[in-house]
């Protein structure tokens, strides 16, 4: 067993989840239309059979261009819920037209929803408008006051520019078919002599009815097709059509369209002179920058020039030979002092400096051996003695 209000809940939870329930077109009668000090709105739309409290809130109601009528017939967008303090079955509004409106929004829905899955709205695609634009056509009514307002704007913000029109009705069942002919004539003349920079597709405000042309296929084709960026200013802040998503840049008003097109002389003119320091500024340090590379460049040729080479390689070159000298002196010092160690190594050995301090070299007369031993000193023999001025000879005794 549950509660009242756990059963009421429930019912409430699953009308909310119902997708045929939560994004709903509804038509009828209004009755019992009243707007509370708050500035909700309270009514009931009915038919022959039926009927259904609504209700729409204050931020919904006061996007409302005038407040339904008893008796009128409309079509409201919303959801289905249930007011629980009552267990009241209500229809919450959050858009509310003229009968008929209803369907025309569901159709606009769906065309949107298959040129997007085309591509034609991606940001991918949408292009840059030019800085300093020389020609720009406009497709709007050539009686309109948005022609005037689009004339007015350039001629004060940028006189230097060309306009070309291309006429077209902006409303009725003719003006869908004339505006793409008139972008897709822009864009023929856009092949000669005289290119376009940019186009902009303007009519002032209105009721949405009468910017329904702006919504139409053929138009958004033919922008998105265009080979030229085209600026989009159709009706007031609060309107927007599928011309909008298609174009390159969307403009509230005719008059914005023309101040997007073209930049603003005087505002430009009020720049100069910060933009002048600025480039000054940029060529002073690009001046100095080359110079600083150019000295490097300067430091690095100088250092491989051939004069700067063969000096290196002079200099190393005399570095080598007197390297070589104190290597070539050093080895003969060495070999010198070697050869007067040999030769005073060989002045002691010399025989006759042994001779000049006292001694003598004995030799048998008759056999000429040298007498190194008393042994071999036979008395009465005669013997050589050799001293260190000459010979003599001598008997042992």
């Amino acid at each position: 067993m549950i509660t009242v209000s756990q059963l009421v809940g429930h019912v409430k939870s699953l009308l909310e989840v119902d997708p045929g329930l939560t994004n709903v077109w509804v038509e009828g009668e209004v009755s019992n239309f009243k707007q509370a000090a708050s500035g909700h709105c309270y009514f009931t739309l009915k038919d022959s059979r039926a009927v259904m409290p609504c209700v729409m809130w204050r931020t919904d109601a006061q996007r409302l261009r005038r407040l339904p009528v008893d008796g009128e017939q409309v079509a409201i967008h919303g959801h289905v819920s249930l007011y629980e303090p009552q267990g009241k079955l209500q229809f919450y509004a959050d858009r509310l037209d003229l009968a008929g409106l209803g369907r025309l929004y569901q159709e606009l829905e769906a065309l949107k929803t298959r040129l997007a899955e085309e591509g034609l709205f991606d940001a991918a695609r949408k292009r840059p408008l030019p800085d300093w634009p020389q020609r720009i056509g406009v497709v709007t009514s050539s009686k309109a006051a948005a022609l005037r307002d689009i004339l007015r704007t350039l001629a004060v913000r940028y006189p230097l520019v060309d306009v070309l029109l291309a006429a077209a009705a902006v409303q009725g069942v003719e003006a869908p078919g004339q505006i793409a002919a008139a972008i897709e004539l822009l864009n023929a003349w856009n092949l000669g002599v005289e290119p376009l920079d940019v186009i902009i597709v303007a009519r002032g405000g209105g009721a949405i009815e009468e910017l329904w042309a702006f919504n139409d296929e053929r138009v958004v084709r033919a922008i998105a097709a265009s080979a030229v960026p085209v600026i989009s200013g159709v009706g007031h802040e609060t309107d927007f059509t599928l011309a909008d998503l298609a174009a390159d840049q969307r403009a509230p008003t005719p008059t914005g369209a023309a101040a997007l097109a073209v930049p603003d002389l005087q505002e430009v003119a009020g720049q100069l002179p910060e933009l002048r320091s600025r480039l000054q500024g940029a060529l002073t340090q690009r001046v100095d920058q080359e110079r600083r590379q150019m000295v490097q460049t300067r430091r690095l040729l100088d250092r491989l020039s051939p004069a700067v080479q063969v000096a290196t390689y002079r200099q190393q070159v005399d570095d080598v030979n007197r390297a070589m000298a104190r290597t070539v002196a050093h080895m003969l010092a060495v070999q010198r002092a070697e050869v007067d160690g040999l030769r005073a190594r060989l002045a002691s050995l010399d025989p006759n400096a042994v001779l000049a301090r006292g001694y003598a070299i004995l030799h048998e007369s008759a056999s000429g051996a040298v007498i190194s031993s008393v042994s071999q000193a036979t008395p009465g023999a005669l013997i050589q003695a050799r001293v260190s001025d000459g010979e003599f000879t001598a008997t042992v005794s």
